[in-house]
């Protein structure tokens, strides 16, 4: 892909005709720069963005967001074109569940059901026998038979979460969110003193200290809803920072206080959802590349937990 921009392109106005041009649709998470949700057709989580994924009509799909999120589009819309503008933009969460490792790990719990986490490639989804999001693990957790063992991947945080929530034991992959992990206990409660009142909105991807502290625990798409319905006139946010973007559009007026990270640095944001840029974004609409596929065998095993997710949820 060639990176030559002439400097007197409108990038905004570029994107949009390229889109008009193209039909096509642009989803983008949360947890994109807030110039790109600005942009999108859609913003949304990850349950809302394969909703939207699977209901779309355009003949382009353009997902601002990570390697994991374009190939769920793809599985769900194989005869349309996925664009993702970086396709270095994984997902240390997927990352640390490799296929073949986790084949392995399923060998040795043979009469398990398998609920996998969305943040997985589309190898993991292929072994897994339904797909959840945080916005609807313990219902998906819920449908299963009481009687019936699990095994919960990659995220072992959320599946504590979900465990707890539902009263059910599961086998956890021990995986976790680079972003959510490093969330910190001892900041956060400093925090807290200097804004007594100020609800903390935690992520269940964050460890169970910090998920102890939390007045609220949800999917980004919950906690943005908390703090719209909210009487409250500030907040501590304990997830990815992008989602402060739509939070201060959709409930103006109030306070978003990022949670701090366990270092001095900006690890409370995703080094792979910021890969993606306006320029990366007009860019792959131009020419039409990078592009994400997923092989056919591969595809139509995958299909099957996540088609059972959505009718699920």
């Amino acid at each position: 892909m060639s990176a030559a921009i002439d400097v007197r392109l409108d990038l905004e106005q570029e994107i949009t005709r390229l889109k008009r041009a193209l039909n096509a649709v642009i989803l983008a998470h949360y947890y994109q720069d807030g110039e790109i949700q600005d942009l999108a057709d859609f913003v949304g989580d990850s349950l809302q963005l394969a909703q939207q994924a699977k209901a779309t009509q355009a003949d382009v799909i353009v997902f601002a967001g990570v390697h994991f999120m374009a190939e769920t589009a793809k599985i769900l819309n194989p005869d349309k074109q996925v664009l993702l503008p970086d396709l270095a933009a994984g997902c240390s969460l997927a990352d640390r569940c490799p296929a073949d490792k986790f084949a392995l790990f399923k060998a040795q719990h043979p009469d398990h059901f398998v609920v996998s986490y969305v943040n997985c490639t589309a190898a993991v989804k292929a072994q897994s026998d339904v797909i959840c999001t945080s916005s609807n693990a313990a219902k998906i957790v819920s449908r299963i038979p009481a009687a019936q063992k699990i095994i919960f991947a990659p995220d072992q945080n959320l599946g504590r979460y979900v465990a707890k929530q539902t009263g059910r034991e599961m086998v956890l992959w021990p995986g976790s969110c680079q972003v959510h992990e490093i969330f910190s206990e001892k900041k956060l409660q400093q925090l807290k003193l200097r804004h007594p009142g100020a609800p903390v909105l935690a992520h269940p991807e964050c460890e169970a200290p910090v998920l102890a502290l939390a007045d609220y625990i949800g999917s980004t798409k919950g906690i943005l809803e908390y703090a719209k319905a909210s009487p409250e006139p500030a907040f501590i946010v304990a997830t990815e920072a992008g989602i402060i973007h739509q939070m201060k559009k959709q409930a103006p007026g109030k306070e978003f206080i990022p949670a701090p990270p366990d270092a001095n640095c900006a690890c409370n944001e995703c080094p792979h959802m910021k890969l993606n840029t306006l320029e990366k974004l007009y860019l792959c609409m131009r020419d039409r590349a990078p592009e994400v596929d997923v092989p056919a065998e591969l595809r139509e095993r995958a299909l099957v937990p996540l088609e059972r997710m959505l009718a699920w949820s």
